[in-house]
């Protein structure tokens, strides 16, 4: 079963070395990790996705509320959620027929071209695992040269309990 973790941290040096050593002592494999600072500086935001049974997903985020530095940590699996990813392709593509069709792939799939040069293009796409692997196998027998991602990212849909409150509050104030 995949499981999605989302996990808000301190923003300090070590977190992610801390983390990451945690769950890989413990024998965890993470099948993506993406990190980035929120919209306050002293915190990040950790979204990790991983393989198992319930009971696995269970330790891990046990494990993680061990750890000093984390600040929550929630299994935004069963939640209906937004995930997102983003990759960069530099695929070979003189110019002519070859770029016509890296360019048109890229519309199809609602990519950019955000890189020319004499012998290959640079694609940027992003969008759902699935979306990006489809994307990776039709332009493949044009070439990959390079290939970069980011790891997903998710975030729950709607409003949050907190937020519910504090909304409920704004219209008891007016």
């Amino acid at each position: 079963m995949r499981h999605v973790l989302s996990a808000t941290v301190q923003n300090v040096p070590g977190v992610l070395a801390h983390i990451s050593g945690m769950l890989a002592s413990r024998g965890y494999n993470i099948d993506s990790l993406a990190v980035g600072e929120t919209d306050n500086p002293g915190f990040s935001r950790m979204t990790f996705v991983l393989r198992g049974d319930n009971r696995v997903q269970e330790q891990v985020r046990r494990q993680l509320e061990k750890i000093v530095t984390v600040v929550s940590v929630d299994d935004i699996s069963s939640r209906n959620y937004v995930e997102r990813d983003l990759m960069l392709v530099k695929v070979s593509a003189s110019a002519g027929q070859d770029r016509s069709n890296v360019r048109g792939l890229a519309e199809i799939f609602r990519g950019r071209v955000v890189d020319v040069a004499a012998d290959s293009v640079i694609v940027e796409i992003s969008g759902t695992e699935n979306k990006i692997e489809a994307f990776i196998d039709m332009i493949r027998p044009l070439g990959i040269i390079e290939l970069v991602r980011t790891g997903r990212i998710a975030m729950v849909r709607g409003c949050s309990p907190s937020c519910d409150n504090s909304d409920a509050e704004s219209a008891n104030a007016s």
